[in-house]
């Protein structure tokens, strides 16, 4: 059960990460090199960058008690919370072929998941 409680919060922090990274964007607009270092320096990007070390870690956790051949796809549920944040976070729309593709990632995670019995 601590394995799942870590890719959990790994996954967490991997899209709220993201989530930060795309808000913190749509303020300063497109990456360039003259907004460089105003991008490295917004607050929503700092804290998003932090979150990324903090699920490296949690990744390393997760690493050293199973194999990486589960512990990868179930990562991928990161993929189904990613879009679900973008949809209710940022406001973007979203294809059904998007929907479906969502559906067919947690199949493959709930026959790993079951597979692995952790």
């Amino acid at each position: 059960m601590l394995v799942y409680a870590l890719i959990a919060l790994n996954v967490l922090t991997l899209v709220t990460g993201q989530v930060l990274f795309k808000l913190g964007l749509n303020r300063i607009g497109a990456l360039t090199l003259h907004n460089l270092l105003a991008v490295f320096l917004s607050p929503y990007i700092l804290v998003g960058l932090m979150l990324y070390v903090i699920g490296t870690l949690v990744w390393f956790a997760i690493l050293s008690r199973i194999q990486l051949s589960i512990a990868y796809p179930l990562q991928s549920l990161a993929y189904v919370l990613g879009l679900i944040a973008s949809v209710t976070i940022l406001h973007e729309k979203v294809t059904p072929l998007n929907w479906i593709g969502t559906v067919v990632v947690l199949a493959g995670v709930v026959l790993i998941s079951a597979q692995a019995r952790l």
